[in-house]
């Protein structure tokens, strides 16, 4: 029953966002300001650095990482500004860089594109982290992006962004890592927010239709939780008889 009420929001919010109806979205200020942080870079004549992670395609934190990266490389394409992405796996860096190449084709300046915008470092967690590092230092980005996957070198990469004056924008969801973002930059994707990013920047109306039924779901599951406690409280046990499973 709950699959079915589930499909029928679904399939409404999409037909509803395909209609041309204005679906709400709450602002989500790190996404907000990725144009800001291009408009920046390309104010002062400085490249924007863009970490996808330190994963493979198939962590789903570096899927939503190349989907952010296809944006970012339409607004650098757009603004003819540089960008550097730096990869340690080889997967995502064949990835990154159909991204990069197919905004730039999508942005009709095929002449703006080289290959050596998205380039392959090492496999090695720690000395990726030290060439990243060094070239931050050494080219002083005007704005960094950190969005993916990342461990132990969360927190190098993001200080050593940090100490350049650089625009931080961090997208990370496993809760050991996001303190460290949220303390060293500008603006921080938490959790949901990386999923929601493909949406949020492309307004496709499936995408939006589908993100807004997860809305609705989980404010229905939520609504349920709390009328079962009161139930409870109250001594009404039938409340929670409705849920039982055979």
């Amino acid at each position: 029953m709950a699959s079915v009420l589930f499909l029928v929001i679904l399939l409404a919010s999409i037909g509803a966002a395909k209609s041309g109806k204005k679906i709400f979205i709450r602002r989500i200020a790190g996404l907000n300001a990725v144009d800001e942080a291009i408009g920046r870079a390309t104010e002062i004549g400085k490249k924007v650095l863009y970490v996808p992670g330190s994963q493979s395609m198939d962590e789903i934190q570096t899927i939503a990482s190349i989907a952010i990266l296809g944006h970012v490389a339409r607004a650098t394409a757009r603004y003819g500004t540089d960008l550097d992405v730096p990869n340690k796996d080889p997967l995502t860096f064949a990835s990154a860089r159909e991204a990069v190449r197919g905004a730039y084709l999508a942005e009709g300046r095929p002449d703006l594109y080289r290959e050596e915008m998205v380039n392959y470092v090492t496999y090695d967690q720690f000395a990726f982290t030290a060439a990243v590092s060094a070239r931050m230092i050494r080219e002083r980005p005007a704005a960094i992006f950190l969005v993916g996957y990342f461990f132990a070198e969360s927190l190098i990469l993001a200080e050593t962004g940090q100490s350049t004056g650089a625009i931080q924008i961090a997208g990370q969801a496993d809760p050991t890592q996001l303190p460290f973002f949220i303390a060293t930059c500008d603006y921080t994707l938490i959790g949901e927010e990386l999923y929601a990013a493909s949406a949020y920047l492309s307004r496709e109306p499936a995408l939006l239709g589908s993100m807004r039924a997860q809305d609705i779901a989980k404010a229905i599951v939520i609504l349920l939780g709390i009328t079962g406690i009161i139930a409870a409280s109250l001594g009404a046990t039938w409340f929670a008889g409705l849920f039982k499973t055979q």
